[in-house]
């Protein structure tokens, strides 16, 4: 009997159907999306952006561009990745024929995304950007096209769909040498895993072979960048429930800063003086940068996040802007940030922060919008309501938007939106 490989055992997991609590849950994250992609309207770098592609083209394009802009999209903690900037452009312009349909194609983009993603380790974070070598995987999930009604067809399609996964998996990658560089990569990732999962599906649709043992075979994805990959695991529920939503607008890493900070100054009644930050060793690899000099720079700031809580409060996403980095230097001066063994020991599972100021310490161990903290329907409806006002738009749009992501039944309304909005 010829040996199942990885590639072939997801897309027989992806085959089954997906339930309705799981669709509302999707509708949630597409509206997280849409607020995401609606903020970036006014970043600084979405001008040039705009300017550096083909302003001709559909505007879902362009919001592959924009979904994570502002730091602010979907997270999924063990696999270290944000799935949504890359599965809801597939999704959406894989012309679904139902919002049904649309959903559950994110779902399964989600999916595949995460059940790749998580198989990575440290080794493989080090140097690679998660989110673009697992996002192809989740590409082609959310743009196949599934023969729900004809399960008799499941073995040649999941025969294809594991061939589109070989040539997509194939040509995966992603570095983070974007990290030392002022560039556009991170935007480029996403582009790029799009792109790559929407030619891998026709050319398999064409009868393109890819290899079937693309992650674990000899010279394959494991091969090339892992040194000790986690076993892939295909759950009953669907891993769509375990993504967080991010409330503010800068890294992961630094949320649980934030948090821990918002905590103690609510303690204390304010923070000042020396600042001790305690986290784990990712969060200050990406996020150790005491003297910020860009946008980007703050947003990958535990120094520049834990001073505007400081002296402002709670994060708006001006206090991430040129203006604020500027005005937040002393403050800065004043935090230091170092790793904490034990809170390093408990990441990626949970990600934790400890924060000591003026004799009193505060430690948090799941950050604001993780399952074990989930953020409330009406939380994230908020969120993306600020979103949307924040990009400039009426708050007519952001009517449009909830009532579209939560309740609507068209998606080709939400292309229209976005056409809208992006053009």
């Amino acid at each position: 009997m010829t040996q199942e490989s990885l590639t072939e055992k997801l897309a027989t997991h992806l085959m089954r159907p997906v339930d309705k609590a799981t669709r509302q849950r999707a509708r949630l994250h597409l509206l997280d999306w849409l607020g995401c992609v609606a903020g970036a309207r006014r970043s600084e770098i979405a001008g040039t952006i705009v300017h550096k592609v083909d302003v001709e083209q559909d505007p879902l394009d362009m919001s592959r561009w924009f979904g994570n802009l502002l730091e602010m999209d979907d997270v999924h903690r063990m696999s270290i990745l944000h799935p949504g900037p890359i599965v809801w452009p597939a999704a959406l312009s894989a012309f679904p024929e139902s919002m049904d349909d649309a959903l559950d194609r994110a779902v399964k983009g989600y999916e595949a995304t995460i059940a790749v993603g998580s198989t990575f380790d440290a080794a493989h974070y080090g140097h690679f950007h998660n989110t673009a070598t697992a996002g192809v995987f989740g590409a082609v999930a959310a743009f196949w096209a599934y023969d729900d009604n004809s399960p008799g067809n499941f073995p040649q399609e999941i025969e294809t769909m594991t061939a589109a996964f070989g040539l997509a998996g194939s040509v995966t990658g992603g570095l983070w040498q974007m990290r030392n560089e002022v560039s556009d990569t991170k935007q480029w990732h996403i582009v790029a895993a799009h792109n790559t999962g929407n030619n891998a599906c026709c050319y398999a649709w064409d009868g393109i072979k890819g290899p079937r043992f693309i992650l674990e075979g000899p010279q394959g994805l494991y091969a090339a960048t892992c040194e000790n990959p986690k076993p892939m695991t295909f759950p009953e529920q669907w891993r769509i429930h375990e993504v967080s939503f991010k409330p503010w607008g800068a890294c992961r890493h630094a949320h649980p800063a934030i948090d821990a900070a918002l905590e103690l100054k609510t303690k204390l009644g304010a923070l000042e003086g020396d600042i001790l930050v305690e986290t784990y060793a990712d969060a200050i690899a990406f996020c150790d940068r005491p003297d910020p000099q860009s946008v980007i720079d703050a947003k990958f700031s535990i120094q520049h996040a834990v001073a505007l809580v400081a002296r402002k409060g709670t994060p708006r996403l001006a206090d991430f802007e040129t203006g604020a980095i500027a005005e937040l230097a002393d403050a800065r001066s004043l935090v230091t940030v170092s790793e904490a063994s034990d809170i390093t020991g408990r990441y990626p599972g949970h990600y934790g922060a400890r924060i000591t100021c003026a004799g009193e310490t505060v430690e948090i161990a799941d950050t604001l919008g993780d399952p074990e903290r989930p953020l409330s329907e009406t939380g994230i409806v908020e969120k993306a309501r600020s979103l949307i006002a924040w990009g400039g738009l009426p708050e007519a749009e952001a009517d449009r938007a909830v009532y579209l992501a939560l309740k609507g039944q068209d998606p080709g309304a939400i292309r229209k939106m976005l056409s809208d909005w992006l053009s």
